[in-house]
């Protein structure tokens, strides 16, 4: 089972828990990404999302594909939103499920730092001051392992 979606509105993590969860899933993950208040040192108020829609959708795909791939057995399902979001609303969400935890949380930090590389998502941040910069998702700093 894997499906992505870039969404415009809001995203309801319990459905994606419920899609990939099954009597044979163990072990269920689950990553949210939420807009902050402070970037850079800067008063976020908000993150306006905006994506090549049918790409972003497809590299989603490819992404599942290859953890599927990576760590059989996942199931997974991705939702990124677009559009103007508020503090504290969620603009990615990723659940993961497998019969063992170490390749349901394995596959979801591969998941999300693949997106952030490779998915057409932009985002431009919405400052205090009144200021508004895009900025590049993938410049953010990794904590992933090397692989």
């Amino acid at each position: 089972m894997m499906r992505c979606a870039v969404v415009t509105g809001p995203i309801t993590p319990a459905t994606l828990l419920t899609e990939v969860t099954t009597a044979a899933t163990g072990a269920t993950t689950l990553f949210i990404g939420t807009v902050r208040d402070v970037n850079d040192g800067r008063a976020v108020t908000g993150i306006e999302y905006s994506a090549y829609t049918e790409m972003a959708r497809e590299e989603m795909e490819r992404i599942t594909q290859e953890a599927a791939h990576r760590f059989e057995g996942i199931r997974a399902v991705i939702e990124h939103r677009v559009g103007l979001l508020a503090l504290e609303e969620i603009s990615v969400a990723i659940a993961v499920a497998h019969a063992r935890r170490t390749p349901a949380m394995d596959a979801n930090r591969y998941i999300i730092e693949e997106l952030k590389r490779r998915v057409p998502v932009w985002k431009r941040e919405h400052y205090q001051d009144g200021g508004r910069v895009w900025v590049d998702p993938s410049a953010a700093t990794s904590t992933a392992p090397a692989s």
